[in-house]
């Protein structure tokens, strides 16, 4: 049944669904990736797929941005569509002297400035961490493909314009290995209504050393990225069976 934000019909999804921000890298990762598509969402031009990749049925589909548009998503997929596993597919910032552009960072935690676990948390405290296994599994896929990455704390960011300038320095004092905006919702979505979650990110720039990644970088070290994603499904259902 169609939600107020996806129209897609039941059993539209895979039980794992691929998610980057924007909806036109949601159509590339489906045209590039995967076999045998088709569409299956289009409400407000956020578009989702589903076709197969090594024979293994996967969806993908955008989340836009920041965590209240993620977690709209996240929730519906999970709720209304059935969906197990949610894996955001992304660019981040970089503030650790030992993470560079180009570098891969899986989201182990997130951090946040925003309120939104505190409110489903009952004003408390809430560990928005992934799922161990997915981030096990994709770990194992960027060393088995000798892509740099970096295991920790991330932290999502409600704000990409942030006045209070001496927040990077203060992330890099607690080790952040990267900065985002949709992390941590994802992670509470995926608490609250019982599903696995993981982020997974490219370096895309460093916050304060001023680096940053061309375009035609930018897409190299994003389809390193995807190829880890993919192969994180394929040990995920391997180990799983």
């Amino acid at each position: 049944m169609a939600t107020p934000h996806i129209n897609a019909a039941p059993g539209d999804f895979a039980d794992t669904v691929l998610m980057p921000g924007d909806p036109l890298r949601a159509k590339y990762i489906a045209d590039t990736y995967l076999e045998n598509v088709r569409q299956v969402n289009d409400v407000r031009n956020m578009f989702g797929y589903t076709g197969s990749y090594k024979g293994r049925e996967i969806s993908v589909m955008g989340h836009g941005m920041g965590i209240p548009s993620v977690s709209i998503y996240a929730k519906e997929l999970i709720t209304d569509y059935g969906v197990k596993s949610l894996i955001r597919v992304g660019s981040c910032g970089a503030v650790r002297d030992d993470v560079n552009v180009r570098d891969v960072v899986i989201g182990m935690g997130a951090s946040t400035d925003s309120k939104v676990n505190r409110m489903r948390f009952n004003d408390h405290d809430f560990a928005a961490i992934a799922d161990f296994e997915l981030t096990q599994h994709a770990v194992a896929a960027a060393k088995a493909k000798n892509v740099p990455v970096k295991v920790g704390n991330i932290f999502s960011a409600d704000l990409f314009y942030n006045p209070q300038t001496e927040m990077a320095e203060m992330l890099k004092r607690y080790g952040i290995v990267g900065v985002e905006m949709e992390a941590a919702g994802l992670y509470g979505v995926a608490a609250e209504f019982g599903a696995r979650a993981m982020t997974i990110c490219t370096v895309s720039d460093h916050i304060l050393k001023g680096d940053s990644l061309s375009s035609a970088d930018r897409q190299t070290t994003f389809d390193d990225m995807m190829l880890i994603a993919l192969d994180t499904v394929l040990r995920d259902d391997a180990a799983r069976a």
